[in-house]
């Protein structure tokens, strides 16, 4: 197997894989695809909210949301086909009367929406007839309120190409030109997450966790676990690696996890089987976790330091001694420029904590540095955290 470096000197430029969820990694995913980076985007495949779980509940498939999400996200940063992106990210109305969203989703499958009708031929007959695919499986109570176009355009494709997920995704990064890569960490089409929480109760559902409120969120999240539904209802089965995600891995010259919601975005993808020991085993590139700009309800209270210390724990594969080392070897967190904590729009910034001392027991690298946007509270300049990730990166 040839190195990282070895790598970036026949592509001529560096190949990073994103762990991240559908939408914090997006300004930052942006700011690569436009340094030339070449990016595989790896999603979560336990969403269950919004739109996904409507599909997933009526299809048994996996969520297609955060892939519809990110593919959208490399198309717009690579300059790809600005029509698609517009339609993929349209919704249909709230309406209540299903009769008006029967007329809504018709303008859309009969192509007579003014943007697929400009659309180049052999891919506005793609995308019609995905649709149709996914007009046809539809009962009629299914939901249509609120009803992604995109998500619905992923699941006719997904039906069109066996219920071949990656299939799907790889015809449909080919008719827009996309050159990124977008895989779900699996593709299997129950995984389900579950969180303990330190005040005993436990939560399913990536959604339930997420929405963490009052008394769970000030208990905090003691760990979390990643299972398969098959079989008996309630039964955790493993939950495999998509195959194009360990290839990823294999012939990555780094590996960048977040930013992102921790507990439901970020670590459980170190749970998925194959995945940790992939990364751990690529003892010669730069790995690196992006903390969050801010606390949020699965996280507050925490500090930087407590979650490298939960990433580290969580990721060990099974029977490792020391895995913590071959997970992390740099974290970039945003540095306190005032003596005391700030907050805004009700949620505080994430603190430092005792980073430094649990990323120096472990041999990780801490990089602190001024990470926020100048123009948006709260959120990382993504220019400035792709210029450091591309500097470790960067062989030399």
């Amino acid at each position: 197997m040839p190195s990282g470096s070895d790598l970036l000197g026949r592509c001529g430029k560096p190949r990073i894989v994103l762990f991240s969820g559908g939408t914090a990694m997006r300004g930052i995913n942006v700011a690569l695809c436009r340094r030339g980076v070449q990016i595989t985007r790896v999603v979560p495949a336990w969403d269950n909210g919004g739109s996904s779980r409507i599909l997933r509940d009526c299809f048994d498939m996996l969520p297609v949301g955060d892939v519809r999400h990110a593919l959208m996200t490399m198309a717009y940063a690579e300059g790809r086909v600005g029509h698609v992106v517009k339609i993929f990210n349209a919704r249909l109305s709230n309406a209540s009367a299903p009769a008006e969203l029967d007329e809504e989703i018709d303008f859309y499958v009969s192509g007579r929406h003014p943007l697929i009708a400009a659309m180049e031929p052999g891919l506005r007959g793609a995308i019609l007839n995905y649709l149709h695919v996914f007009r046809s499986r539809i009962g009629r109570d299914f939901d249509l309120r609120r009803g992604s176009i995109g998500n619905f355009i992923l699941t006719g494709a997904t039906f069109a190409h066996n219920s071949d997920i990656n299939t799907a995704i790889f015809v449909f990064r080919k008719l827009c030109g996309i050159e990124g890569n977008v895989w779900p960490a699996s593709t299997c089409n129950d995984a389900h997450l579950m969180a303990e929480l330190h005040n005993g109760k436990s939560v399913t559902g990536q959604d339930r966790i997420t929405a963490l409120a009052g008394e769970d969120a000030a208990a905090g999240i003691r760990h979390v676990r990643l299972g398969s539904m098959s079989g008996e209802r309630g039964s955790d089965g493993p939950v495999a690696a998509n195959p194009a995600v360990i290839e990823a891995v294999l012939n990555a010259d780094a590996i960048v996890f977040g930013p992102g919601s921790f507990y439901t975005s970020i670590l459980p993808h170190l749970l998925v089987e194959g995945v940790a020991e992939a990364i751990s085993g690529r003892v010669e590139i730069p790995k690196i976790l992006v903390c969050n700009m801010m606390e949020c309800g699965e996280t507050r209270g925490r500090s930087a330091g407590d979650l490298i210390a939960t990433f580290a724990a969580k990721g060990r594969p099974p029977g490792a001694v020391d895995a913590e080392a071959g997970l992390l070897t740099h974290v970039l967190a945003n540095r306190r420029p005032l003596p005391f904590l700030r907050s805004d729009a009700g949620a505080s910034y994430l603190d430092l904590g005792d980073a430094q001392r649990i990323a120096d027991a472990r041999g990780i690298r801490l990089v602190t540095d001024d990470f926020e946007d100048p123009w948006q509270r709260g959120l990382h300049d993504a220019d400035a955290v792709a210029s450091h990730l591309l500097q470790l990166a960067s062989p030399g």
